[in-house]
């Protein structure tokens, strides 16, 4: 079972790695860091409004404990000391009040700027954190276009391979059908396979059909040269019979002289 969940936790491991992007990645957590900077800004202004509504507390109370000192000291010019002891032991309630929320305010100032401080450090932080992020964004892109170019000149690229792989087999099939067309044409030379449209013959065939028909055409031209050998002889006859006959005539034709 160790074995079983080492090995399935390695696997997972090797996919989890395949599967993960850098840049994704440094996105995913400069917003988070975004989000951690925006929740301490909320605690800021979430301590202010204490602070401010604190604030507003004292001087109401001090504004009540003025009036009651006022109140006291007209109660003993009118010579009501019972209602001078009243307003000033209210007053002295006050106090202890007003002296309580400066404690208090004191506090929440400190924790003010104490988270002011945390969130400019952090401001700084995720500045930091994304002028780098960008930086190894784009060094880590560059990176992987210079990978892809690469295995795509070397041809060790998927898809690059499965070119290579489609051409390797067009042209063993370009191969394979040239030497069948070629061992084809062979049988059927050699006479080792029939053709029925009759227009392929054997080596032996196609000699004898050449000698016969050179000897063909010798026989046609030697007929011809005899044709216009005896029609040149009987044409010199001819033409020989047709000058004696005119001279011929010529003699028995009468002159008439002119008298």
């Amino acid at each position: 079972m160790k074995r079983m969940g080492m090995i399935f936790r390695a696997k997972a491991n090797k996919a989890l790695d395949r599967a993960e992007d850098p840049r994704e990645t440094l996105d995913y957590s400069y917003q988070k860091q975004l989000e951690l900077l925006q929740k301490v800004r909320r605690g800021v202004a979430d301590v202010a409004t204490s602070r401010k509504r604190l604030e507003l507390q004292l001087n109401q109370l001090n504004g009540q404990s003025g009036k009651l000192e006022e109140q006291s000291k007209k109660a003993l010019a009118l010579g009501r000391e019972d209602l001078a002891r009243e307003a000033l032991g209210r007053r002295a309630n006050l106090q202890q009040q007003v002296t309580d929320l400066q404690t208090q305010h004191q506090t929440l100032q400190g924790e003010e700027e104490k988270l002011t401080l945390a969130a400019q450090r952090l401001q700084a932080k995720v500045d930091a954190f994304r002028t780098k992020k960008e930086t190894i964004k784009a060094t880590y892109t560059a990176a992987q276009a210079q990978t892809q170019i690469g295995e795509a000149f070397s041809g060790i690229s998927e898809e690059m391979g499965d070119v290579g792989m489609a051409i390797q087999r067009a042209e063993d099939k370009t191969a394979q059908l040239q030497a069948r067309s070629g061992a084809i044409d062979e049988l059927l030379a050699s006479g080792a396979l029939d053709d029925p449209t009759g227009t392929a013959r054997d080596d032996l065939s196609a000699e004898l059909d050449r000698i016969s028909g050179g000897a063909d055409v010798e026989l046609e031209i030697e007929r011809m040269k005899a044709e216009l050998a005896g029609g040149s002889g009987s044409g010199q006859q001819a033409l020989e019979g047709g000058s004696g006959s005119t001279q011929q005539q010529s003699q028995e034709t009468p002159r008439f002289d002119k008298q």
